[in-house]
């Protein structure tokens, strides 16, 4: 994990890295708060991480970004 942000409406931006490189990715909460979005992301990191990587594979990537939403 590198970065992690809020984009405000509900979004939080992190990188997933990628050997020396870096993939920026977009997850679409519903919480109200930055911390508990934050802390949604951080425990459920792994599985994100996996969807990102499943997207990037197949192409389903939006303006050079993965869109992710919530489990």
């Amino acid at each position: 994990m590198s970065r992690i942000k809020s984009d405000g409406g509900g979004t939080i931006t992190f990188f997933l890295a990628l050997g020396a490189g870096r993939q920026m990715c977009r997850l679409a909460t519903t919480f109200l708060t930055q911390k508990q979005a934050f802390s949604y992301l951080r425990k459920n990191r792994t599985e994100f991480e996996r969807m990102a990587r499943a997207q990037l594979a197949s192409g389903a990537v939006e303006d050079g970004i993965v869109v992710l939403s919530m489990l």
